[in-house]
Parts: structure tokens; C-alpha cells; sequence
């Protein structure tokens, strides 16, 4: 299934909302970058985490 650039942006923001929801504020970035990380690849969208640029 090939989904639109729309569909992809709004399970992002879907999951992003619900870790900071279940998380809450005042954590690390590091720690809602690793649980969206999860997330997103649990849902199958293919994901990279931090990719280093010379």
C-alpha cells in the first residue's frame, strides 16, 4: 500500500501526540526521538535514526 506524503505526516503527528500525551513535558528530545522511532516503525513506515552528515 503506497500512501500519500498526507497519510504518512498525519500518523506522525498521531503518534508524536500520543508519546508527549503519555510521556509528557521535560524530558530529553532523545527520549521522544526513540519512542517515535518505535512507534513508527511498529506501524511499518521506514525510518532512520539521526543520520550522521559529513
Amino acid at each position: 500500500m503506497i500512501l500519500t506524503e498526507n497519510e504518512i505526516a498525519s500518523q506522525i503527528f498521531e503518534k508524536a501526540l500520543k508519546i508527549h500525551k503519555k510521556l509528557g513535558p521535560g524530558l530529553l528530545e532523545s527520549s521522544y526521538e526513540e519512542c517515535l522511532f518505535y512507534e513508527l516503525n511498529k506501524i511499518g513506515l521506514l525510518v532512520e535514526n539521526r543520520k550522521l552528515y559529513p
